[in-house]
C-alpha cells in the first residue's frame, strides 16, 4: 500500500480515501480493501450499494460511500447497513431528508455538485436552489460537499481552474461543510485542489496520474503467462485469424494462453508488446479469445520455449503504454482483467 501512503502524505492534512469501485479496479476488492484499511484508510468509495455492502461486511468500522446515490428502493438498505449515499440531485436530497425526519435522527451523506462534467451532481440551478432553501438539508449530516474534475489528467487544461473556482463559489453560498474535489490526477495539480478529502483510485493501483511525465507511483500489477507452444514458420506464412500477419522470412512464434476473454484487448493485435526475459517481443496476428501469438525470433531458443514466463503488464509505465497502444486508458485494462487468471497477492493485511 505504498502508493496510498504516498498519496496520503501528499494531501495531508487532508484525509486520503480509497476508491475501490469496480472490484477495486479489477484487482480484487476482498484483498485490496482490507489492505488499505490496515494501511490506515478509513473512507472508501464504491459505485453501487452491492459493492459498498461487500466492503462494509469485511470492514464494519469503515465509512463506505455509494457514488451512484439513492437509486430506487435502496434507502432502507443503506440505513440498515450503515452505508452513506452521495446525493446527486435535489430529489435525492429531499428523499434522504424525508427519511431522516421519519426516523427522527440525522443521516450522513455527501452532497455532490456538478461543476463542469454534466454527469452526476447538482447542476448550477439546483445549487442555487439549495443555497436559497437551506432547510432542504434538514436531517442530513453533510460529511462533505464534493465535485469531480473532468480534465485533471491534463495538467494545463483551463477547465481545471474553472471548475476549482466554480466549486469555491458554490461552497461559499452553501451551508458550511468539509469539501472534496481531488481524484488521483487532481492531487498532483497542487494543494489548492486537496480541500479536506482526496479520493484517489487509479494512482493507488499503479497507474500514472501525470500522463506525459514520469510515473510517480510504484507498479502494482504484473500480468504474465507461460508459453504453451513455440513453432517455426516459413517466409510468407500467416499467423492468426484473418491472416492479417504474414511472416517476412523464417520466424519463430510463441503462443501464450491469454486472450480477449481475459481482458487482453483485441485492439492490441499486431500492436502490443510483451517481455520475455529483459527483451520486448511484438504481438503478431490477431488476438483471439484465449490465445496471443508473439514473434520470438530474436530471443535465443533456450530462453523462449514451452514453460517460459512472458510478461504482458509490468513495471511503472507499461500499463499506460499498453493502454495507449490499444487506443484506450489504463483504467479499462485494469477493470477488464478477467476471472480466469490465477492471482497472487504480495504483502497486504496480516492473517
Amino acid at each position: 500500500m505504498a502508493n496510498w501512503r504516498q498519496l496520503g502524505e501528499r494531501v495531508a492534512p487532508a484525509i486520503c480515501a480509497g476508491m475501490v469501485k469496480a472490484n477495486a479496479y479489477g484487482l480484487g476488492v476482498n484483498r485490496v480493501a482490507p489492505a488499505l484499511f490496515e494501511a490506515g484508510c478509513r473512507h472508501f468509495f464504491t459505485a453501487n450499494a452491492t459493492g459498498a455492502m461487500n466492503v462494509k461486511r469485511q470492514l464494519p468500522d469503515a465509512l463506505v460511500y455509494v457514488l451512484n446515490g439513492l437509486t430506487e428502493g435502496i434507502d432502507d438498505f443503506l440505513i440498515e447497513h450503515d452505508l452513506r449515499p452521495v446525493l446527486n440531485d435535489l430529489g435525492q436530497i429531499e428523499q434522504w431528508s424525508a427519511k431522516a425526519r421519519r426516523l427522527g435522527r440525522r443521516l450522513n451523506a455527501i452532497v455532490h455538485l456538478d461543476t463542469g462534467m454534466a454527469r452526476l451532481g447538482l447542476p448550477d440551478y439546483e445549487i442555487d436552489a439549495l443555497a436559497e432553501g437551506r432547510d432542504m438539508l434538514d436531517g442530513i449530516e453533510v460529511d462533505y460537499i464534493a465535485s469531480h474534475l473532468a480534465c485533471a489528467d491534463e495538467h494545463e487544461h483551463p477547465l481545471n481552474g474553472e471548475q476549482l473556482q466554480v466549486f469555491r463559489d458554490a461552497l461559499a453560498k452553501l451551508p458550511a461543510a468539509k469539501a472534496s474535489l481531488a481524484n488521483s490526477s487532481a492531487i498532483f495539480l497542487g494543494p489548492e485542489y486537496h480541500f479536506d478529502l482526496a479520493r484517489p483510485g487509479y494512482a493507488v493501483y499503479g497507474g500514472n496520474p501525470t500522463p506525459g511525465r514520469e510515473n510517480p507511483m510504484q507498479p502494482v500489477v504484473r500480468l504474465h503467462a507461460r508459453v504453451i507452444q513455440v513453432r517455426e514458420i516459413p517466409d510468407g506464412h500467416a499467423v492468426g485469424y484473418g491472416a492479417t500477419y504474414r511472416a517476412r522470412g523464417r520466424r519463430r512464434i510463441a503462443t501464450i494462453p491469454v486472450g480477449y476473454a481475459d481482458g487482453y484487448l483485441r485492439s492490441l493485435s499486431s500492436i502490443g508488446v510483451a517481455r520475455l526475459g529483459e527483451r520486448e517481443v511484438p504481438v503478431v496476428g490477431r488476438i483471439s479469445m484465449d490465445l496471443v501469438t508473439l514473434d520470438v525470433t530474436d530471443i535465443p531458443e533456450s530462453q523462449a520455449r514451452v514453460g517460459t514466463w512472458v510478461d504482458l503488464i509490468w513495471g511503472p509505465d507499461k500499463l499506460d503504454r499498453m493502454a495507449g497502444y490499444a487506443g484506450t486508458i489504463g483504467y479499462e485494462l485494469l477493470t477488464a482483467l478477467g476471472g480466469r487468471y490465477p492471482r497472487r497477492y504480495l504483502g497486504g493485511p496480516r492473517t
